[in-house]
């Protein structure tokens, strides 16, 4: 059996046996990604840590908007932050969900 193979008899053990928290987090995780803004936001802090207002000023949306998306995007662990003074800078959080989110981008590219 080549690599190939192997991975995908994994993925599809892996497939039969999913609880209701794993397929609700799943869920949440392809919800994230659904949003367009989040999609930017998610985006943009692949290149970086950045403040709210770098986000906001940067992808051309309101604080407010950006903030909200953002705890949204905290609340699954996408994205994590540092404070400093008064600014809240945020960064990515979870690898597998930006390598996701480039391999989509990447898709939509090619098409």
């Amino acid at each position: 059996m080549n690599k190939e193979q192997k991975l995908e008899e994994t993925f599809h053990e892996g497939t039969r046996h999913l609880d209701e928290e794993t397929l609700f987090v799943v869920s949440q995780t392809f919800k994230a990604l659904s949003d367009p803004t989040r999609i930017r936001i998610l985006n943009l802090l692949c290149t970086g840590e950045h403040s709210v207002n770098e986000i906001a000023e940067t992808l051309n949306l309101s604080q407010s908007t950006v903030s909200h998306q953002l705890r949204f995007l905290k609340n699954l662990r996408l994205v994590k932050y540092r404070r400093a003074g008064t600014s809240l800078y945020y960064s990515e959080d979870d690898d597998h969900v930006m390598n996701l989110l480039k391999q989509a981008i990447e898709h939509a590219a090619h098409h």
